[in-house]
């Protein structure tokens, strides 16, 4: 972890420590608030944060083998709001 001051002033190195493959926390007043990373490491982020993923409704019905589900026939009662 560095701090802010220090990135500054070493900014550079920072970088070419980030291309090497490392990963480096920037603080602000000792708490994590950002990271320098490789390109490769970000583009690799960005695609599993755009990855949908499916609701769990559909991940039922995508069940191996299948899943029926039998429905209440008795009504629905009424609710005070």
């Amino acid at each position: 972890m560095v701090s802010v001051r220090d990135a500054k002033a070493g900014f550079s190195n920072l970088v070419d420590e980030a291309v090497k493959g490392e990963f480096i926390t920037i603080t602000r007043h000792g708490k994590p608030v950002a990271a320098i990373v490789s390109i490769e490491a970000a583009e690799a982020a960005k695609k599993v944060l755009k990855k949908s993923r499916p609701n769990f409704g559909d991940y039922l019905m995508d069940f191996p083998g299948g899943i029926e589900f039998e429905r209440n026939p008795s009504k629905m009662r009424d609710l005070d709001l």
